[in-house]
Formats: structure tokens, sequence, C-alpha cells
């Protein structure tokens, strides 16, 4: 039987962001549109690039990265994996005593009352923490 990974080793996979061109719509893009396919680590790169006490939403960070890397959109499926991805390997990392400023900062683009806050091992209940000790 496999051995379920970490999200610590989740974080490493897959290596590489993608811009793909879209054979049928997807996602509210027509065919033709160049989707990107972000990386946990991509994400966790643009959160750990918001300044303290700066919020940015999934669609802004979306588009953000898809305009980096030149495509006309991220793929939202993708982007909201990772960004669970990077959160629950922050909280791992927590959970094992890495000190709260070493984290990525996850809950400056996590809502408190969307699902993924929900689905976190912490709860939405350490993200309003944390958007509290913020000011977000």
């Amino acid at each position: 039987m496999a051995k379920t990974k970490t999200w610590a080793q989740k974080m490493a996979t897959p290596a590489q962001p993608e811009v793909k061109p879209l054979d049928k719509p997807f996602g509210g893009q027509p065919a033709g549109a160049r989707m990107l396919i972000p990386t946990p680590q991509l994400v966790a790169d643009y959160v750990r690039q918001l300044p303290k006490g700066t919020r940015a939403d999934v669609v802004a960070m979306r588009q953000d990265l898809a305009q980096a890397h030149g495509a006309d959109f991220a793929c939202p499926l993708t982007t909201g994996i990772f960004l669970r991805i990077v959160a629950e390997a922050s909280l791992e990392a927590y959970q094992q005593g890495a000190p709260l400023a070493s984290l990525v900062p996850f809950w400056r683009v996590v809502n408190v009352k969307s699902p993924l806050a929900k689905k976190l091992s912490c709860g939405p209940a350490f993200v309003a923490e944390q958007q509290q000790a913020e000011a977000l």
C-alpha cells in the first residue's frame, strides 16, 4: 500500500507551471484561450510576496499569475487545490514547531467564509485569528 504524501511533499509537484491552449471552452473561457496551470510553489511565492496587512482574493491572484506567465487566465481548479496545499504545508510546518512568521501567510488570500477555509485542518477560526492580527 502506497504511503500518503505529506503536504510538504505535495508542494514539490508539479515542478514547472504550464500554459496550455484550451481545446474546448472551460471555466468561462473560450476554446483557444491560454490557461496557466500553476504549481504549489508558484502560488506560495505569490502569497509570500503580499505585504503584511495586505489581502488579495483568489480571483486577483489567478489574474496576476496568468498575466505574469503570458496566459489569458489561470486554471481555477488547480489554483484552488494548490492554495490548499500551500496552506496545509504551512500548517504542517507550524505543528512541527516552525514559527508563525516563517509560514506562507495563506490567510492573506483565503476568505474565512469560503469552502476552502472550512476544509483546512485549522478550520476558519485560525484564518480569522490571523486576519484579525493583521487587521485584514
